[in-house]
């Protein structure tokens, strides 16, 4: 069934008009909480993000077409993890970067000369 098939359409027709809606009912769901005022600033934050990951992954998989992008998804986010465990390890490297200090063998050969001259 090709992207031009009749029935194809009238698939990605409903499809983008259901999300619309579960887009509206989201919106409206935000309203509310957001008249309700909610107990704690931690339960308004989490209810805010929840509602906010729902809208945003189904614009993202719906609308930006995100959802037969897979192995470039995968590919980002192995991407992302590579680059999070380098910027993780950058302070230990730099601690452990001995450049311009003097090494102890170093040292204990100058001592080693210096009592030689004595």
């Amino acid at each position: 069934m090709s992207s031009s098939d009749p029935a194809a359409i009238k698939k990605s027709i409903r499809t983008y008009g259901i999300v619309g809606g579960l887009l509206l009912l989201f919106t409206v769901i935000t309203v509310a909480v957001n008249q309700i005022h909610l107990a704690s600033v931690a339960l308004a934050i989490t209810v805010a993000l929840i509602i906010a990951i729902m809208k945003g992954s189904m614009v993202a998989s719906i609308f930006m077409h995100l959802s037969h992008e897979k192995k470039w998804i995968y590919g980002a986010l192995v991407l992302t993890v590579v680059f999070f465990i380098v910027l993780m390890m950058l302070p230990g490297l730099t601690v452990a970067d001995s450049i311009g200090t003097t090494s102890p063998y170093t040292a204990t050969a100058e001592h080693a000369a210096q009592k030689a001259e004595k």
